[in-house]
C-alpha cells in the first residue's frame, strides 16, 4: 500500500511561517510585559537589576577585576521563573488553556524558582573578606539577593493566583507553603551538592547518583535538617509579610489623600 507523499514546502513558505511565528511570539511578549498589573513591579525589579549590573561594571572599570561576576549569572537565572510565570499567566487568561503547555510552564517555573532565593547563599563568599572590603561585598551581595528574591516572589504571586482561581484560596496558600519547602530543598542541593536546574535535562543521571549518595549518608544530619527547615520558614514568612504589604494598596493611598485635604 502506497503512502501519500509529504507536501513540499518551499523555502519562501518556511521563511514566511518562521517570520509569522516570531511575530506572534514578540506580540505576545509585548502584551505580557505591558500588562498594567505587573508593569510597575517589573519596572522596579528591572531598575534594581540595572543598578546591580552598573555597580559590577563600574567596579570592573575601576579595578580591572570581576570578582563578583557570578552574581550577574545568578540574577539572570532568578529572572527565568518570572518569565515562565508571566507566560503561564497569559496562557491561562488569554490563551486556549492548553493543559500540556500550562503544565510544562509550571514545571519549568518550579524547576528554576530556587534560583531566585539562591543568591542569599552567596553570602558564604564573605568569609574571604575580613577587612575593609567586607561591607562593600556585603552590600553588593544583598542588593542582588533581595532583587532576586523579589523577582521570585512576583512569579510566586502569579502562580499562586492561578492555583487560587482554579482550586480555591486555601489551595493557593498550600501551594505557596509547598513551593517554599521545595525551594529550600532546591537551594540546599544547589549550594551544598552543587546541582543545577538544567541538570534535570542535561545530566539526569548525575542528579540520581548525587541524591542517592546524599540520602544514604547525610540526609538526616543536623545541618541539613536545620537548613531545610529554617530556609523554608524564611521564604514563607518573607512572602507572607510582602503579600500583606501589597494589600495596603489604594485604601492607604486614599486615606492619606483625604488627610491632606
Amino acid at each position: 500500500m502506497k503512502t501519500a507523499p509529504l507536501p513540499f514546502l518551499s523555502p519562501r513558505t518556511l521563511i514566511a511561517g518562521a517570520v509569522l511565528a516570531i511575530g506572534q511570539v514578540l506580540s505576545r511578549t509585548n502584551r505580557i510585559l505591558c500588562r498594567r498589573e505587573t508593569l510597575a513591579p517589573m519596572a522596579a525589579l528591572a531598575f534594581g537589576s540595572a543598578v546591580g549590573l552598573a555597580v559590577i561594571f563600574g567596579r570592573f572599570l575601576l579595578t580591572g577585576r570581576l570578582s563578583q561576576g557570578f552574581l550577574v549569572w545568578n540574577l539572570f537565572l532568578a529572572w527565568i521563573p518570572l518569565g515562565l510565570a508571566l507566560f503561564a499567566d497569559d496562557e491561562f487568561r488569554h490563551g486556549a488553556r492548553r493543559k500540556w503547555l500550562l503544565l510544562g510552564l509550571a514545571a519549568g517555573w518550579l524547576l528554576f524558582f530556587p534560583n531566585s532565593p539562591y543568591i542569599f547563599t552567596d553570602l558564604t563568599h564573605l568569609r574571604f573578606w575580613f577587612h575593609n572590603p567586607f561591607w562593600v561585598e556585603l552590600t553588593l551581595i544583598l542588593l542582588f539577593a533581595f532583587t532576586g528574591l523579589l523577582v521570585g516572589f512576583l512569579s510566586l504571586y502569579l502562580m499562586q493566583a492561578l492555583v487560587a482561581e482554579t482550586c480555591g484560596r486555601a489551595a493557593g496558600w498550600v501551594f505557596v507553603l509547598a513551593t517554599t519547602a521545595l525551594s529550600s530543598f532546591g537551594v540546599y542541593i544547589g549550594r551544598f551538592l552543587r546541582l543545577n536546574s538544567w541538570d534535570v535535562v542535561l545530566r539526569p543521571g548525575r542528579i540520581f547518583r548525587t541524591l542517592d549518595t546524599w540520602t544514604q549518608a547525610n540526609m538526616w544530619n543536623g545541618h541539613a535538617v536545620a537548613f531545610l527547615l529554617l530556609f523554608a520558614a524564611f521564604l514563607f514568612v518573607a512572602y507572607v509579610m510582602l503579600h500583606a504589604l501589597t494589600h495596603l494598596g489604594s485604601r492607604t493611598g486614599s486615606s492619606l489623600a483625604n488627610q491632606s485635604r
